[in-house]
């Protein structure tokens, strides 16, 4: 009996303005509650995997809570089961104040998880949805993360410092400020970095595209933060600040569907009028007759300074650069074959040249002056 009175008187002794019998108890209570919650959070986490795997759809409400769900702390569940218990506790005002700031911070931590998290798998499910290239989406995706997460606990870190009494109003103005001047001293950077954003939003060219710019001409390698990188037609690797691409004319023909061709061909001024009238149509054979081409017109366009020129018109159903010269070439093989075997002659630049003989000295003598101006004889020759 004595070792029960003095267990008894032991546990009426007092700490913190609470005996340690009350302290054993709330230490019971904080570990059923714990082991509660934690029962309850395992249980809401089993229900929505069961829920997801049930959706077809890659983003939706479930998905969205069950990937929240798992980044919840069992530490946030301590907290809140230490808190909880608490309140049915005679603290002092220092000890109370202790942890209200343990419950804000843990809970303010706890949503930047949250909050992060959530965004993370939005963005994530998003970006994967949409077609385009892999290491397209992966830098678009980093970039989004990126950009949410800096939002996310920049406004976590600001609200923690509000809630443990500190004046924010002078650090934000202070913030704004030295923004500014950050933004000015990177400003090339930045721009860049949405340059970036742009890029993967509007996807004005992905990766293994070829384009034109400028000076500048090459297919895409990868497409990064700050830059995005080339392979010319040379072998080496351009560099271009994604920034200065942007601001750039681009000529994209990677999605070119098809490719218009516009060529020209002249003949000699003395072919006959029926073997001008049969050139459209010999040109047009020579198209058709090739896969991949749809013909689209040959005209008698005019009178040239040494010839009659055709203008032709087809298109290429392809934007493979090797294809439309594979088909270029078989159409002027057959074309010239057609004009062969019709006897006409391709023009080509000449320049008649015409003397007046009365002007000349008797002693030149001059040869055959009737074919295409006149031949000087060798005698002349040899005199210039």
């Amino acid at each position: 009996m004595k070792g029960i009175e003095t267990g008894v008187e032991y546990l009426d002794r007092e700490l913190w303005g609470n005996s340690y019998f009350e302290w054993a108890l709330a230490t019971l209570a904080v570990l059923l509650l714990f082991a509660a919650l934690k029962s309850i959070h395992a249980r809401v986490a089993l229900l929505l995997e069961t829920q997801k795997t049930k959706s077809k759809r890659r983003i939706s409400v479930v998905r969205t809570l069950d990937s929240i769900v798992d980044e919840v702390s069992p530490l946030f569940l301590l907290v809140v089961s230490v808190w909880f218990v608490s309140l049915w506790l005679t603290l002092t005002p220092s000890v109370a104040a202790i942890l209200s700031g343990m419950l804000r911070l843990a809970c303010l931590l706890q949503a930047g998880l949250l909050a992060s998290m959530a965004l993370t798998y939005i963005v994530r499910q998003y970006v994967r949805s949409k077609n385009g290239d892999p290491a397209m989406r992966t830098t678009g995706e980093g970039l989004f993360i990126l950009l949410s997460k800096i939002t996310v606990w920049s406004t976590v870190f600001l609200l923690t410092l509000d809630n443990f009494g500190v004046d924010i109003t002078a650090l934000v103005a202070g913030l704004g400020v030295g923004g500014i001047a950050v933004a000015l001293a990177v400003q090339n950077i930045l721009g860049d970095l949405f340059a970036s954003f742009s890029i993967v939003m509007d996807k004005p060219f992905e990766v293994d595209d070829f384009i034109i710019i400028g000076d500048y001409m090459g297919t895409i390698e990868s497409i990064g933060m700050k830059t995005t990188r080339l392979r010319s037609l040379s072998g080496e690797q351009v560099i271009i600040s994604n920034s200065d691409l942007l601001s750039s004319r681009i000529r994209n023909y990677k999605r070119m569907n098809e490719r218009r061709v516009l060529f020209a061909i002249g003949v000699t001024y003395d072919t006959e009028e029926k073997r001008l009238e049969e050139i459209p149509r010999m040109i047009r054979n020579a198209i058709e007759a090739q896969d991949n081409t749809r013909f689209d017109r040959a005209h008698f366009k005019g009178f040239g300074a040494s010839s009659l020129d055709f203008e032709v018109v087809y298109y290429v159903l392809g934007a493979d650069y090797n294809l439309y010269m594979d088909i270029q070439q078989e159409i002027n093989l057959s074309i010239l074959r057609e004009f062969r075997e019709a006897e006409i002659d391709f023009a080509f630049p000449t320049r008649t040249i015409t003397f007046d003989t009365a002007s000349f000295p008797s002693e030149i003598s001059l040869s055959r002056p009737e074919k295409r101006g006149v031949q000087v004889s060798q005698d002349y020759a040899a005199l210039v």
